[in-house]
């Protein structure tokens, strides 16, 4: 049974997450009461394919892989989920078991909203619903994203947009070397990029030979945003 202070923990971290941030402080105290923290440490299977769904999740610290594995156990990473960031909302509105594996990438802190207390806060407020759809919505977007990468991209353009997913249009012209921190093993950045780890390895050392970054174990420093940029669209 939760305490008091309990509750109002739960209700600062509602505060602070996307998704929540605009509830008020009502509707805010009564989703607590339905939610849990659940912390892991790296390796830990948060949940596994064919699990039931009851609760869905948003990672408070760390980050969780999203994936699934093959019948001869090959592992493809779907998606890398950080900080703010929330997953399992489909399956939980669909009544589904899980169709993936959950993961832990490092000591993660996850708070788990349970179907019950979101299916409860929609009775009250329909446009708690319009909240979800909106966040379930930018999920698919991004996926699709994906696909079209994959279709139309080859894979040096692959990694190279995933370099480059966080600089600024400003970079492009000042010539300042940024600095890229690989968030998690270079294996498990290529799996989510349906890249083989040899082939991604041998982009990121045909790149620096060419004098477009430099690396250092997972810090990769772009010395010509310019550059990178028109090596691959060629």
């Amino acid at each position: 049974m939760k305490t008091e202070l309990d509750q109002s923990e739960m209700r600062r971290y509602l505060q602070v997450v996307p998704l929540f941030s605009v509830l008020s402080d009502d509707e805010r105290s009564r989703l607590a009461k339905g939610c849990r923290l659940c912390r892991f440490s790296r390796g830990d299977m948060v949940a596994r394919m064919g699990d039931p769904c009851e609760s869905f999740f948003v990672v408070i610290v760390g980050q969780v892989k999203l994936s699934i594995t093959s019948p001869a156990g090959q592992e493809k990473v779907i998606e890398i989920v950080g900080p703010g960031h929330s997953f399992a909302e489909a399956m939980m509105f669909l009544e589904k078991p899980y169709i993936l594996n959950v993961q832990a990438l490092g000591d993660t802190m996850l708070m788990c909203i349970s179907k019950q207390a979101v299916f409860s806060e929609i009775e009250q407020d329909p446009r708690f619903a319009l909240r979800m759809l909106a966040g379930i919505s930018r999920r698919l977007h991004g996926l699709v994203q994906d696909v079209e990468g994959y279709a139309l991209h080859s894979g040096a353009q692959r990694l190279i947009g995933y370099l480059l997913r966080d600089v600024e249009d400003g970079d492009y012209a000042t010539g300042t070397v940024i600095t890229v921190s690989l968030p998690v093993s270079k294996a498990t950045i290529a799996s989510r990029l349906s890249l083989t780890p040899e082939y991604f390895s041998r982009v990121l050392h045909e790149l620096e030979a060419d004098g477009l970054i430099a690396i250092d174990k997972r810090e990769i420093r772009i010395l010509d945003v310019a550059r990178l940029t028109n090596y691959g669209s060629n």
